[in-house]
């Protein structure tokens, strides 16, 4: 008996009772379609990372001061003489006042503020839509001036310019003086299109906001990254006599540490999909244990005229296998198909399709097959012909 009659002969017995292949089925179908999306989900999340990473820059340094009291603080004139070091190119020190009541005209709505410098315009790779940004003058005479996101300028002026607007912040008034184009979130998941930028003197006075908490460097190009967050680990470990009350990240640490969050929460779900995938297998077995109790008077027949064990054992293996393969095929269309739908459902979610995990999704699926598929098929093929003829 050859692999095509097996086949045929396969695809003959699982299609003459449709909907209980098709039950069957189910835990395979569901275990790959759920591998196939999953999958194309994570990579989506991986490349959406990259990214990010790449429009901030990769000769890019945070600094982030993790104690308090004036053991740990840090002064802006201190901060900006590390320009003067080969190393390090520009320095963006930021102090930050979340959720600030912005009001304009009847609409008050909640955005953060952002106080810093005008470097960080282009170490953030900021663009402008409209007016400037900051200036030097600015933070020299404290000037109550403001640039405003894209999505902050949307919700408090629609279609209509800010630039030249006053807004209230927390009851101060701010000239809006730039507005910035869509930039979208970075890799620690804040974004500056709802935030509204002013100098940092002028909202560390205004608003009382303390010290400086974090600082943005960045590196004459990405070959000095390590030297310049020597330089400034140096630094800080000078200035506050400890190596322990601040923490200097890069953004390769920074991209390393998300994709390594969103590979491990996707392998954890994966192994979920993978469970579904070994129910099947249990759904598969307990079919064909049925399927041989049910043809055991034609296992005596074959038998009893000259058919050997070799065959019974391929015959009924063949048909496990078709139905996880069947499974498998449909499961691995129906991820691909929910994949390519995710985006459209949840914009900001992409996702990145592999072929090569759903083909091995569907290799996997038959392998389940041919494993739970064995021991019914081994059954059927120890009958004893006398006692398959008896069965009734």
């Amino acid at each position: 008996m050859n692999v095509l009659e097996l086949l045929s002969m396969a695809m003959r017995t699982v299609m003459s009772k449709p909907m209980r292949t098709l039950l069957t089925m189910l835990g395979v179908i569901i275990g790959v379609a759920s591998v196939v999306t999953l999958v194309a989900i994570g990579q989506g999340t991986t490349a959406k990372i990259e990214e990010q990473y790449e429009s901030m820059g990769t000769n890019l340094l945070i600094v982030n001061l993790l104690g308090n009291g004036r053991a740990t603080q840090l002064e802006y004139d201190k901060l900006m003489e590390l320009e003067l070091l080969p190393e390090i190119e520009s320095v963006a020190p930021t102090v930050g006042k979340n959720g600030a009541n912005v009001k304009y005209d009847r609409t008050t709505e909640t955005f953060n503020v952002t106080g810093t410098n005008d470097r960080f315009f282009s170490l953030m790779k900021l663009e402008l839509d409209a007016g400037r940004f900051l200036v030097p003058a600015d933070n020299e005479f404290r000037n109550p001036v403001a640039v405003i996101g894209s999505e902050a300028a949307e919700t408090l002026f629609g279609s209509a310019d800010p630039v030249g607007q006053d807004v209230h912040i927390d009851g101060v008034v701010f000239t809006i003086v730039g507005k910035l184009k869509a930039k979208g979130s970075n890799i620690g998941g804040t974004s500056v299109d709802n935030t509204i930028v002013t100098p940092l003197e002028t909202v560390r006075r205004t608003f009382k906001l303390g010290q400086i908490r974090t600082t943005y460097v960045e590196a004459p190009d990405v070959e000095r990254l390590t030297e310049a967050q020597t330089a400034m680990t140096q630094f800080l470990t000078a200035q506050f006599k400890s190596g322990s009350g601040f923490r200097v990240t890069n953004q390769d640490e920074l991209l390393n540490a998300s994709k390594e969050a969103s590979s491990s929460l996707t392998n954890q779900l994966i192994s979920v999909a993978l469970i579904s995938l070994l129910v099947g297998g249990i759904g598969i077995m307990n079919i064909m244990l049925v399927t041989v109790s049910e043809r055991t008077r034609e296992i005596g027949i074959r038998k009893s005229i000259g058919g050997q064990r070799r065959h019974i054992l391929m015959q009924f293996l063949t048909e496990a296998t078709v139905i996880s393969g069947l499974g498998g095929l449909i499961g691995l269309l129906l991820g691909i198909a929910a994949a390519l739908g995710w985006p459209l459902l949840n914009p900001d979610q992409p996702t990145k399709l592999s072929l090569t995990f759903g083909l091995y999704a569907f290799l996997f699926s038959v392998l389940v097959g041919i494993l739970f598929g064995f021991y019914p098929a081994n059954k059927a093929s120890r009958l004893k012909p006398i006692d398959a003829l008896r069965f009734d």
